[in-house]
C-alpha cells in the first residue's frame, strides 16, 4: 500500500473500506461455522462407516466361518464396474458424493461352488460399498479442513490486519484534519488580531 494521503477524500475511502470489511466479516464467520458443522457431520459419518465395516467383518466371521478353512479361489468374484460421483456445493466448496455404484459379479456355477457363495458375494459387495464411502468421506473431510483453514486465515486477516489498519488510518486522518482546522482557526484569530491592531 502506498503512502496514506491525509485528506477528506482519503478518509472517505478508508471509511468505505472499513464498512465493507465489517460487513464481510460476519459472512465469513458464518461460512466458517457452516464448514465446522459439515466437518463434524463428515467425521461422524466416517466413524459410522468404520463401525459398519467392523460389524460387517464380524458378521462374515460369524455367518461364514467355513471361509477360513476352504481353499476357494475368490479373486474377481465381485468387482467394481462403475462409480459415479456427484457434487455437493457447500458455501462454495465442492464436495464429492456417491451418486451411483455398480458392481459386477463374476459368473459361477451353482453346482461347482458352495451354497453360501451368494451370501459371500453379497457381503463382499456391501464391504466394497462401505470402503468406497469411507474414501469419499475422507476426501470430504480433507476438503473441509482446507476450506476451514483458508476461511480462518481470511477472518484473521480481516480481524487482525485490515480492520485495525483502516481504523488507524481513519484516526490518523482525523487527527491531521482536526490539527489543520485548529491551526486554521489560530491563524484566523492571529490575522484578525493583526488587522485589529493595524486598523
Amino acid at each position: 500500500m502506498g503512502k496514506l494521503a491525509l485528506n477528506k477524500s482519503s478518509m472517505h475511502r478508508e471509511s468505505k473500506r472499513l464498512k465493507s470489511f465489517e460487513q464481510y466479516l460476519p459472512a465469513l464467520d458464518l461460512k466458517r461455522k457452516q464448514i465446522i458443522g459439515e466437518r463434524f457431520k463428515a467425521r461422524r459419518r466416517m466413524a459410522e462407516i468404520e463401525q459398519e465395516i467392523a460389524e460387517q467383518r464380524q458378521r462374515v466371521g460369524e455367518q461364514l466361518p467355513m471361509l477360513a478353512e476352504m481353499n476357494l479361489e475368490l479373486e474377481g468374484l465381485v468387482q467394481l464396474e462403475q462409480v459415479t460421483l456427484g457434487d455437493e456445493n457447500l458455501v462454495g466448496i465442492h464436495l464429492p458424493v456417491l451418486a451411483d455404484l455398480r458392481v459386477a459379479r463374476a459368473p459361477y456355477s451353482l453346482f461347482s461352488r458352495p451354497h453360501w457363495i451368494d451370501a459371500l458375494a453379497n457381503q463382499l459387495e456391501q464391504m466394497l460399498r462401505l470402503k468406497l464411502e469411507k474414501r469419499i468421506q475422507h476426501r470430504r473431510i480433507e476438503l473441509l479442513e482446507q476450506a476451514l483453514q483458508k476461511t480462518t486465515q481470511r477472518i484473521n486477516l480481516f480481524e487482525k490486519v485490515l480492520i485495525p489498519q483502516a481504523r488507524e488510518n481513519i484516526r490518523r486522518i482525523q487527527i491531521f484534519l482536526s490539527d489543520g482546522e485548529r491551526a486554521g482557526v489560530v491563524r484566523a484569530k492571529i490575522s484578525k488580531d493583526k488587522k485589529r491592531r493595524a486598523g
